[in-house]
């Protein structure tokens, strides 16, 4: 994929999400062939999406680390998009719903990092990787795409959008969370004070800390690695919630706290 290409796509992508818009399906010479150029797209798009907004990057999401995902977005491996300032919106917090084309809810657990993951050949375990964690936080992410529906995905395009990612509203971190089994950890969504999904940690790779080492393995692939500061969200515990205007959404991680999100 061409460079004019690249930035095409990425430039037809910010601009369907700054009108909060979507189309059937990308044009053929824009679509991404493999994860290169859909990586090379998300870094374009995520640089215009700050640039517009005024927002700094702060960290990672991880898609498709629940095979409900996997299969809704037609991938069988993860992959991951960037968090940006300009949409971390803690919680509670209040989303206009109008600007946006799909309103999808995740439960999902977060880890901030502590400290640089120094260069390595050994692959991190969740084990390993724990040593780096500074704090577990709760948090929702707000997802959405871009196309008439989830059929249009693959994985190339997947990471171009950079993982249907919206928004991240996390709650308070906690740092005294060692004592925690985070795959056993039972996580609801309750929507309007009704409960809507059930899920826990076991759903996301059988344990959060293994997406989190899976993306401290897969950066180096992409120039990139884990710093201090930076926070990680690690894909839904349960299904995609399509939530609609109007909506009190509420996280419940039990121990861990609550999330809100009002959709205005």
């Amino acid at each position: 994929m061409d460079v004019d290409n690249i930035h095409g796509a990425a430039e037809l992508l910010a601009e369907l999400r700054l009108r909060g818009a979507t189309i059937d399906e990308p044009p053929a010479d824009l679509r991404p062939k493999d994860l290169t150029a859909g990586y090379a797209i998300q870094n374009d798009l995520v640089a215009r999406l700050e640039q517009h907004y005024g927002g700094f990057p702060v960290g990672y999401k991880i898609a498709c680390t629940n095979t409900f995902a996997q299969q809704l977005l037609n991938t069988v491996a993860p992959v991951f998009g960037r968090l940006s300032s300009c949409f971390v919106l803690p919680s509670p917090a209040r989303i206009d719903s109008s600007e946006f084309a799909f309103l999808g809810i995740e439960v999902e657990f977060a880890f901030e990092i502590s400290r640089d993951l120094p260069s390595t050949e050994v692959r991190h375990t969740a084990e390993s990787i724990s040593e780096h964690v500074a704090a577990v936080v709760p948090a929702i992410e707000f997802v959405g795409h871009r196309f008439s529906d989830w059929s249009q995905f693959d994985a190339p395009l997947l990471v171009a959008d950079n993982a249907v990612h919206q928004a991240w509203i996390p709650g308070t971190g906690i740092d005294d969370w060692r004592g925690l089994d985070l795959k056993s950890h039972p996580v609801q969504l309750l929507v309007n004070g009704e409960l809507k999904l059930t899920g826990s940690g076991e759903n996301v790779l059988q344990d959060p800390l293994n997406a989190l080492a899976w993306l401290a393995n897969e950066l180096p692939r992409w120039g990139r690695s884990l710093q201090a500061g930076e926070f990680v969200t690690t894909g839904t515990c349960t299904d995609v919630y399509t939530a609609r205007a109007g909506d009190e959404i509420r996280a419940d991680f039990g121990a861990l706290g609550i999330v809100e999100l009002q959709l205005a």
